[in-house]
């Protein structure tokens, strides 16, 4: 697969136009406080609305790209390198793909079994003063967990640099929709057994309002930073399984990710590139092929080990580790 047409471009931009799969209300993402995230658009000052919001797509991203029932990746990604944990019966309980903070999960760097938190200190050190090392940074992810190079990562330990190791996404995406109207409806949850029953408890009837949307235009937008991408340093193709992974991601995510909540059911028109211009994307088709050759040529340049069975880093889960003593106590 040959991505050199995107050679001098800092970004790949890319838009997909959304609707209701059913009717022509929607359900957007709520914030604590907030509500629905509704603003002044430019220009005409039209009514926007953020359907989802980065961190969300960031998560849906990698959602549709992990098979739950075999606890591994799809099967086109096979092989990526990441971090598994596990209860102490070796039971499946959490992995890098899924945690919230990625390599920086506290499942991973906060428990007993410090066998990761081992590995990045000896990995990064020397860099407790002075300039972080991001290609150095990029080159142990892309070895431990490839994807948090997509995703981005904080690692806010003390030990690993003061705390001052972080890549921004290579890949953030959000929907948003324009000239949006509510469409307000309500109902009850009913008790038949006691319809003035105490509500404090759970009890009775309750009555409740709900506000739903409605747009003439949705659209999911999706940005690759190729200039961060490149700036890791880590060769071409290191580069190119990236690229590849990042569209993969959001190939998928328009063909079967789009059930966002119960209302809120999207369907996706083609996808399309905004800058630069003339470059076609690949099909799903294509990169579920291309993805494990790439896999194994980064493999066989040396970014991550030949076995796949030492791609994955594997922990136990025994409880979070007990905070040392402060000095003097």
């Amino acid at each position: 697969m040959n991505f050199s047409a995107l050679d001098q471009s800092p970004r790949l931009l890319m838009e997909a136009d959304l609707t209701p799969l059913q009717g022509s209300r929607f359900q957007p993402t709520g914030f604590p406080d907030l509500g629905a995230a509704t603003y002044d658009g430019p220009g005409d000052h039209q009514r926007m609305l953020l359907v989802e919001s980065a961190q969300s797509m960031a998560n849906r991203l990698e959602l549709v790209c992990w098979d739950k029932v075999e606890d591994d990746w799809v099967t086109p990604l096979e092989g990526l390198p990441l971090i598994k944990v596990t209860d102490k019966d070796g039971e499946p309980l959490t992995n890098s793909v899924q945690e919230a903070h990625r390599t920086n999960s506290p499942y991973i760097l906060e428990g007993n079994d410090t066998t990761v938190l081992d590995l990045l200190k000896g990995e990064l050190a020397g860099m407790e003063e002075g300039a972080v090392d991001i290609r150095k940074l990029a080159r142990v992810l892309l070895r431990y967990d490839t994807n948090a190079l997509i995703h981005g990562v904080f690692l806010a330990k003390k030990e690993l640099a003061g705390g001052r190791l972080r890549l921004p996404r290579v890949l953030s995406a959000f929907i948003e929709a324009d000239d949006v109207k509510e469409a307000q409806s309500g109902g009850v949850k009913n008790d038949h057994i006691n319809p003035s029953g105490e509500t404090a408890r759970g009890f009775g009837n309750v009555p409740f309002a709900r506000t739903e949307f409605s747009a003439p235009k949705i659209t999911a937008y999706f940005n690759l930073d190729l200039a961060q991408l490149r700036g890791f340093g880590l060769g071409i193709e290191a580069e190119s399984l990236l690229i590849a992974l990042a569209l993969y991601k959001i190939r998928r995510f328009l063909e079967i990710g789009l059930r966002l909540r119960t209302a809120c059911d999207l369907k996706a028109a083609d996808l399309r590139v905004t800058r630069p211009t003339g470059f076609e994307l690949p099909t799903t088709e294509d990169l579920a092929a291309t993805l494990p050759k790439l896999i194994d040529t980064v493999s066989a340049a040396g970014g991550f080990p030949v076995d796949p069975q030492e791609r994955v880093t594997t922990i136990e889960w025994t409880g979070a580790a007990k905070k040392g003593k402060k000095q003097g106590d």
